[in-house]
């Protein structure tokens, strides 16, 4: 796979017991954007955080939270992102999406 020196990185925040269908919703958008055949997908897990209603989400022990951040980023060209939003579209009911320029230092396969 072949990736511009300038990128274009993809940022989707849900929650951990978001789903889509029986699945865990950041792992269809894994499965999608793979489907899609973008470069790659990288699934991050939050300890912390709060979103739209501002409950705060925690993996503190003794406030422990089944709702934790998930963040996936996608790295590809604008193109190739552009062309996965509509999907994205499909999937997210509730989240965050933000796309900002990056660039692309080293991808090796």
């Amino acid at each position: 796979m072949n990736v511009p020196e300038d990128g274009y990185l993809l940022r989707i925040f849900v929650g951990e017991s978001d789903r889509y269908g029986r699945r865990p919703l950041y792992e269809e958008i894994v499965l999608k954007a793979r489907e899609a055949g973008l470069a790659g997908a990288t699934v991050l897990r939050g300890v912390m955080g709060f979103g739209k209603h501002s409950f705060i989400h925690t993996a503190k022990i003794l406030r422990l939270s089944e709702d934790l951040p998930m963040v996936v980023e996608i790295v590809d060209s604008r193109e190739n992102v552009e062309r996965f939003l509509p999907v994205l579209d499909g999937l997210i009911t509730d989240g965050l999406v933000t796309l900002e320029r990056v660039s692309v230092i080293q991808y090796r396969g």
